[in-house]
């Protein structure tokens, strides 16, 4: 059976549309027929949140699956959009860095809670859903729960905001996922990198804009995620924006992230 692409959404910054991204990216891909699951590694539990996903339901989070107290099969839960479902996180991951310390293979404890559950669905043991991708919303650090997602990955999906500071941090989170490859899972690589917040009015997102286009080159998508008011309010009412409202500058543009990363997929599965 074909494992499932595995994507982490990372950036080391707070406030960049990670979580965002995770959200509505995975509901477009839900959207064109792929079976998506989210696992949400921040403690904020945004990406649960944003997704109607209520407290008093996360009787079994990442946080078990990270410490072996669950199996992943044991903790989607299945969100109002078709084909989407999401391990929710829960603030009992706050203490989960302290506690994966001590253990073996603590950098692997997501990849290997992973492999158990397709190993499972391949042989009808245990069986729980077959996923064509898996998007990791990380918390805006890189501490051991990013590193278990990396190790987990085939690749890295950066958004990164149109700001004045935005190459140095994409510069410290290349390094991190190039530490990540030469140590820890020698296949990760950057997927792609998504600009966000981009503001038309403003003349920094553009010189920002073309400064990581020129350092990046190839690896930043087409795609340009606006600002957009509309974005923003969809989080308070349980919604991916797509659902929200499908029709705003911000979820037209999620679409065409969507059709962007498919195509990467696709271009890679014919190499």
């Amino acid at each position: 059976m074909d494992m499932p692409r595995i994507l982490v959404i990372a950036n080391q910054k707070g406030g960049v549309g990670k979580t965002t991204t995770t959200i509505n990216l995975g509901t477009a891909l839900a959207a064109v027929g792929e079976e998506v699951l989210i696992i949400d590694l921040d403690p904020q539990g945004n990406a649960s949140t944003g997704l109607g996903i209520e407290e008093s339901v996360r009787t079994l989070s990442s946080y078990d699956v990270l410490l072996g107290n669950a199996e992943l099969r044991q903790t989607p839960i299945p969100t109002t959009i078709p084909r989407l479902s999401v391990v929710p996180s829960t603030l009992d991951l706050l203490g989960a860095e302290l506690e994966l310390a001590s253990m073996e293979r603590r950098a692997y404890q997501l990849s290997e809670a992973i492999r158990r559950h397709f190993i499972d669905f391949q042989s009808s043991k245990n069986p729980g859903q077959k996923y064509s991708y898996i998007l990791i919303d990380c918390p805006p650090s890189l501490n051991l729960l990013t590193i278990n997602a990396m190790a987990a990955a085939d690749a890295v999906l950066v958004p990164l905001q149109c700001e004045f500071f935005a190459l140095e941090g994409l510069s410290q989170l290349l390094r991190t996922v190039e530490q990540v490859r030469d140590t820890l899972n020698a296949k990760l690589t950057i997927h792609g990198i998504v600009l966000t917040m981009f503001d038309q009015r403003n003349n920094l997102s553009d010189q920002v804009a073309q400064d990581v286009r020129s350092f990046m080159g190839d690896k930043v998508y087409k795609t340009v995620i606006p600002r957009n008011v509309r974005m923003s309010e969809a989080p308070s009412y349980g919604k991916p924006a797509l659902l929200y409202d499908s029709k705003c500058s911000g979820s037209q543009a999620y679409i065409r992230l969507a059709s962007e990363v498919i195509r990467r997929e696709k271009a890679l599965q014919a190499a």
